[in-house]
């Protein structure tokens, strides 16, 4: 996984619009993009941001494609376990 990627944290009451205009941006400028999430709704709204990513970059002809993997997180003395998931370009497939 990349840990230069350019890290979001993505929340259950996060827009996924507003998230996924974060991620095409990004993916337009080179940068590499990983989300994370803690827990299921934030999780939903990390893929849904990624839906919506693809269908913007559309235009540019790019794709996205997508590694989760888990990773453990120090928050306020106690142990969490996020979801962190690489998101990457590729060219769109007609």
């Amino acid at each position: 996984m990349n840990d230069e990627a350019t890290l979001i944290k993505v929340a259950g009451d996060s827009a996924p619009r507003l998230v996924a205009g974060a991620i095409a941006g990004m993916i337009r400028e080179g940068k590499p993009v990983a989300l994370q999430s803690i827990g299921a709704s934030a999780v939903n709204q990390a893929i849904k941001s990624i839906a919506v990513a693809r269908s913007y970059l559309q235009e540019d002809g790019l794709d996205l494609y997508c590694v989760p993997s888990f990773t453990m997180l120090a928050i306020e003395g106690e142990e969490r376990t996020a979801l962190r998931i690489e998101v990457m370009p590729r060219p769109l497939e007609e």
